[in-house]
């Protein structure tokens, strides 16, 4: 066994497996750069730090279940009179999230309500943030399956766990008495641990109707609202604007 397979066995042992991989090439580096010892045992380090990071940021990422990937840097902020710039840096800064402060994002279909969410959510995984991303109708769904499903479970107990929860599409549809319920011991499980935010096209005064219990919409709103920020977010589509057309610059006539 040459000497360069004992050593990558060696960093293996110790769980340095990144290194034991790429170590011929930083050998190689090493060589043909002259660097000291200590130089080359800083950037032996640094590489496995650097390669860990990225592994974790993957992992987040997919545990997050982003349906795409849109970043702030794509938001178009000048065509969105609701947000300033300094807001808008406000918000990327991510400050309200150490102090566990919601988001409540409100207006019509394609004002890019789920891109600002999604774009935040990617700047916190970035920053060392656990994200989970979901659907209104997928995490009922969960959490009425939770008992019975190893899949519910998992990513129940993976959002229950994360410091950001991003809930797309709240209130598309009015919940039957258990469901509400489910979803009321959800938003407390997570009260005081997580920061949410929550998209809309409908806002807190017109949750009840679509929650049906009186008592619970109050526990709801109560939870949420105490500390957030109700951003109404308006303008034309961004979708309608942008609509690609099979006819070229012709407009669909009904």
């Amino acid at each position: 066994m040459s000497q360069l397979t004992n050593v990558q066995e060696l960093l293996r042992a110790l769980h340095l497996t990144e290194t034991a991989s790429y170590l011929p090439t930083l050998l190689k580096q090493a060589e043909g750069g002259e660097w000291t010892y200590l130089g080359f045992l800083h950037d032996v380090l640094r590489y496995e730090q650097h390669r860990r990071e990225e592994k974790l940021r993957e992992r987040r990422f997919k545990w997050a279940s982003f349906p795409y990937h849109k970043t702030l840097d794509e938001f178009q902020l000048e065509e969105q009179p609701a947000l300033t710039k300094r807001q808008f840096q406000q918000l990327r800064e991510l400050v309200w999230l150490d102090q566990l402060f919601n988001l409540i994002l409100l207006g019509p279909p394609g004002v890019g309500k789920t891109h600002l969410a999604i774009g935040i959510g990617i700047e916190a995984i970035y920053e060392g943030y656990k994200v989970t991303f979901i659907p209104m109708g997928e995490l009922i769904h969960a959490l009425k399956t939770e008992e019975i499903t190893r899949k519910s479970q998992i990513r129940l107990k993976r959002l229950r766990e994360s410091n950001l929860v991003i809930i797309d599409d709240l209130m598309f549809m009015a919940m039957d008495q258990r469901e509400a319920n489910l979803f009321f011991h959800l938003i407390n499980d997570l009260y005081n641990q997580s920061s949410i935010i929550l998209t809309s096209n409908k806002g807190p005064s017109e949750w009840g109707e679509l929650l049906g219990d009186p008592a619970i919409t109050t526990a709801i709103l109560d939870r949420i609202i105490h500390r957030s920020e109700v951003i109404h977010l308006s303008g034309d589509s961004y979708r309608m604007k942008n609509r690609i057309s099979i006819f070229g610059d012709q407009t669909v006539q009904n």
